[in-house]
């Protein structure tokens, strides 16, 4: 798994603390999605595995070191949503629990890894509790989460929580035209800006493909604005991923109310200032500060609600914004 230069300090500040004996046998990870959280509690559990441990470091050397390598380490569970599924059930868990209650097969620690935390159902969450609270001699959870607003009281109660902030900008910008040699800088930042500050999101979103579907909704809101044909943005929008396109297309309302507050300096496209300039010259504040709220309570269903209409429901959002447009603006 690859490591990430600014995981350098927390990992510093968490094994330290595993080795004064203040770690905590619950750790509940707290990250922005793409800030690197998985490779953390990699090298964490790397080092709570290691039999011959070199200061902050694994050795790397020893049989638990190898196993972890190889991926086959048995006493490291990851419990993880299966393919196909959005949450983890509670036999998942129960099955978990069974494992653990049994020695350690290598005779040293036992690590169970859980990405998404909040993804295990009301039941599963439940069943672990009180394992969390006394678990077997030798056994440590790291628990990731990037919604914990999501979590039982219950589970966090029982957990150290360690917040992961996204990185020095500078650095982030750094290590992403490292990634993307010749990249514009106003590209990069933009895409770190768009992902909260979250390196690895921004790359993905650096991607060709994705990157040229941003700036197609940004071409065609653009058109429709000159146009009043707002419908002509949906085939922009009705995508696979288009909870990520609202989300592009909320940065720019936003970006437009930044402009006529005068907080340009804070806009977010800082590749597309004529299509932000154009979007705040076509509406009002009170229009952009609606809209704002409509699209982001429509990104909210799409995420939220199961067998939902996509398209029906872009179209009578994309209807509405056109019919706003036609009211007189003060």
């Amino acid at each position: 798994m690859n490591w990430y230069p600014w995981l350098n300090e927390p990992y510093r500040q968490i094994i330290t603390a595993y080795q004064s004996g203040r770690g905590h046998h619950a750790l509940l990870l707290h990250s922005i999605p793409g800030n690197g959280a998985q490779a953390l509690c990699y090298g964490i559990s790397r080092w709570l595995i290691c039999q011959e441990r070199d200061g902050l470091k694994s050795c790397g050397q020893c049989h638990s070191c190898r196993l972890m390598l190889a991926g086959n380490h048995p006493d490291y569970h990851i419990i993880e949503v299966e393919k196909g599924k959005s949450t983890v059930s509670v036999d998942a868990v129960r099955k978990l629990i069974e494992t653990l209650s049994r020695h350690a097969q290598q005779g040293g620690n036992k690590v169970v890894y859980i990405p998404q935390v909040e993804a295990l159902t009301d039941a599963a969450a439940n069943a672990l509790l009180k394992t969390l609270e006394e678990p077997a001699k030798d056994t440590y959870f790291l628990l990731g989460s990037d919604k914990q607003e999501n979590l039982l009281a219950t589970i966090r109660s029982r957990c150290l929580s360690h917040f992961l902030p996204a990185p020095d900008p500078q650095i982030a910008l750094y290590w992403l035209q490292k990634q993307k040699p010749g990249i514009a800088v106003e590209n990069a930042i933009t895409a770190l800006k768009i992902c909260q500050g979250a390196p690895l999101s921004a790359l993905a979103l650096l991607d060709e493909q994705r990157w040229q579907k941003r700036n197609a909704l940004c071409h065609s809101l653009g058109h429709a604005l000159q146009t009043g044909d707002m419908l002509s943005l949906l085939p922009s929008l009705n995508i696979d991923e288009a909870p990520d396109a609202l989300n592009w297309l909320l940065s720019l309302l936003a970006d437009a109310i930044k402009i006529q507050q005068g907080a340009g300096a804070f806009c977010i496209n800082q590749d597309q200032q004529s299509q932000v300039l154009q979007l705040a010259g076509a509406m009002n504040r009170t229009q952009l500060i609606n809209m704002y709220d409509k699209w982001l309570y429509c990104r909210h269903q799409l995420l939220t609600v199961p067998a939902l209409n996509q398209e029906l429901i872009l179209t009578n959002q994309l209807l509405q914004w056109e019919a706003s447009l036609s009211l007189p603006t003060f």
